[in-house]
């Protein structure tokens, strides 16, 4: 049984990662900063329809905070695969709270205009784009192995307290302050961040001799393994049919507090923390559904909900409907988010997590971006409550048609690295960056046994594309039956000394299936690396 399997099944116990000081403490600066950020995004809005009711001038609020998450997630993952991630987030949560205090001063001199909203927000989604993918990838910095799901759960509790009491502390502020109040808070409020990340001390971990990975490579060598990674692909998949209709109430949900429902900003506080409420309440379900329903069936399930939701609010004429409809949409997003987030960390190994998880938030806050986009047109030709129904008819439409890719299909997967490839024997010094490399490794096998070693062997083809192949193939003599040869292509010598260390347990377990094949018993691995002259 791996130790991933082992984890991911054990009970969830929300306290057992605040035992831990440093998650405690970064955890606590996370939701007060996270409040903060909720109280600008109500605020944002608000301010947005005061300065230009457009339905699509107002999406575009929402469109502006998630297209830099869209066109960042991956360059972001990267630097978090590459760089110290404690230096590298107090750097960007540094700039974060610069810019923040800028437009706040701007906000309070009256100098807000839609064009110049829109760029501060865009300015800083890029810092939380930034940053995103390092968080995620500090959580197993933060606590032990065993205790993992439980903070990655506890996490998403904190992120949808703060949804529930930002956005409803962002509307009383504003009624009781004035507009400008949220844009300081979100300011203050992200100086706790600075001061926990400052005071937390990373414990070291051993680390590999290999130099670190450049940028561009490391950008490719991610896309290469969501390629090759069908637990990922289909974890993504299936976050595009949900995510491009679930975006439609988050764009809209002003103008139907405004417009629809003829309520002020209070109002529009409270619906959303209502949001925040409803995740909270659902989250502790979880525990209750999961076993009962099976990761696709509570999939399903939150992309119902967030139908029922969308169409209670297309109905909405009241405060009281709109209050039910945010409530169901709290809780099935965080039914369909946890199901989403466990399922991308599941399929993937340490070396690559941030650039993985990067690439699941491109494409949420991709389709997220691009959604918020065409339901604000589509509600100006057809209207509010249209837009609501077609947005909810095209989320239960996406479950049958998305089906067909299962989710957290890596939960049985040992990806921690096995470290049983031998180190290559060289006869000479040879430069990191000279390549490309050429690996056969060859196989003597019974000719009786061809079909079924073909079968086995082509398991191992998604493995060495994973971890650093851009070609791989298996060939037979010509000349005498049960001689086969594999060979596959790396980029550099150093990316082969890189596939060393990333290769799994799941990936030895192929391997070995493969080489009990091989009446040798040992099949013989050769190096060949690009001639100079």
């Amino acid at each position: 049984m791996s130790t991933t399997s082992t984890s991911s099944t054990k009970p969830l116990s929300f306290a057992a990662p605040f035992r831990h000081p440093a998650f405690a403490v970064i955890w606590t600066a996370t939701l007060v900063s996270n409040v903060g950020g909720w109280m600008y995004s109500a605020a944002s809005g608000w301010l947005m329809t005061g300065l230009n009711p457009d339905p699509l001038i107002v999406a575009l609020v929402q469109a502006a905070s998630n297209l830099p998450i869209f066109l960042l997630a991956l360059p972001a993952g990267a630097f978090a695969d590459i760089f110290d991630k404690r230096k590298y987030l107090i750097v960007v949560e540094s700039l974060y709270t610069v810019v923040s205090a800028i437009y706040a001063a701007m906000v309070g001199f009256g100098l807000a205009t839609p064009g110049n909203l829109l760029l501060f927000t865009l300015l800083l989604s890029a810092a939380g784009a930034l940053t995103g993918p390092a968080w995620q990838a500090v959580v197993p910095l933060l606590v032990p192995k065993d205790d993992l799901p439980a903070g990655i759960a506890a996490n998403s509790v904190g992120v949808n307290i703060s949804r529930a009491l930002g956005p409803a502390l962002g509307g009383a502020a504003i009624s009781g302050l004035g507009i400008v109040a949220p844009f300081w808070i979100n300011t203050v409020s992200n100086l706790g961040i600075l001061g926990a990340l400052l005071w937390w001390r990373e414990t070291k971990k051993l680390g590999t001799p290999l130099p670190a990975e450049r940028f561009w490579r490391a950008m490719s060598a991610g896309l290469r393994y969501a390629r090759h990674s069908s637990p990922l692909r289909g974890t993504m998949a299936r976050a595009v049919g949900f995510f491009l209709f679930a975006s439609a109430y988050w764009a809209l949900l002003p103008l139907v507090t405004r417009v629809q429902i003829a309520g002020g900003p209070s109002l529009y506080g409270v619906l959303l923390g209502a949001i925040g409420a409803g995740a909270v309440g659902g989250a502790f379900f979880l525990p209750w559904l999961k076993p009962k329903l099976g990761a696709d069936r509570l999939m399903a399930l939150g992309a119902l909900g967030q139908a029922i939701a969308m169409a209670l609010y297309g109905l909405a004429r009241e405060p009281s409907i709109a209050l039910v409809a945010s409530f169901v949409a709290g809780a099935s997003w965080i039914w369909a988010m946890a199901t989403l987030s466990v399922s991308a960390q599941v399929a993937l190994p340490d070396w690559v997590r941030g650039r993985g998880l990067a690439l699941y938030t491109t494409v949420f806050f991709g389709c997220l971006t691009l959604g918020s986009a065409v339901w604000g047109e589509v509600a100006t030709y057809v209207g509010l409550p249209m837009a609501h129904f077609l947005a909810a008819a095209g989320a239960i439409a996406a479950i049958p048609l998305t089906w067909r890719w299962k989710l957290q299909t890596g939960v049985g997967l040992d990806l921690t690295p096995s470290m049983h490839w031998p180190a290559p024997i060289t006869m000479q010094t040879i430069d990191v960056d000279r390549g490309p490399v050429l690996v056969t490794v060859e196989y003597r096998i019974r000719p009786q046994d061809r079909e079924a070693f073909l079968e086995a062997i082509a398991k191992l083809e998604h493995g060495r594309r994973r971890d650093g192949a851009y070609a791989w193939g298996v060939f037979e003599d010509a000349a005498e039956e049960g001689q086969m040869l594999e060979t596959f292509l790396v980029e550099s010598w150093v990316e082969h000394l890189r596939q060393h260390e990333r290769v799994t347990g799941a990936d030895r377990i192929v391997q070995e299936a493969v080489e009990r094949f091989d009446l040798t018993g040992e099949p013989k691995v050769t190096h060949f690396i690009a001639a100079e002259s």
